[in-house]
């Protein structure tokens, strides 16, 4: 899944710590997240893109229905101008477990 999440004026910073408070209990209570990245676009400083990567269905409905997804969905409305999603399926990889089978 990539998110691009557009910051209204002035709200990075504030944005930038929920992200972190909200990747950290991701890291703490979801084996299944493989990869949750939050990215800055450069020369777009109202710009942050999320790619997720998520071992199944079952994990990405974990984090769906996690306390600490639930709370950031509330907090971050506060922040946001706009959201766009894209949701994705691998059709080859390098750098996971399991290596690089085209699955």
């Amino acid at each position: 899944m990539v998110v691009r999440f557009t910051l209204k004026e002035g709200h990075g910073e504030a944005f930038d710590e929920l992200m972190r408070r909200t990747v950290a209990e991701i890291q703490r209570h979801e084996p299944g997240t493989l990869a949750y990245v939050v990215q800055h676009v450069e020369g777009e400083p109202n710009t942050r893109i999320f790619y997720e990567l998520y071992a199944s269905d079952e994990a990405f409905q974990f984090h769906q229905d996690a306390a600490h997804i639930h709370e950031f969905k509330e907090q971050r409305e506060q922040h946001l101008e706009r959201v766009e999603v894209d949701r994705l399926s691998v059709v080859t990889h390098a750098g996971l477990v399991g290596g690089n089978d085209g699955q």
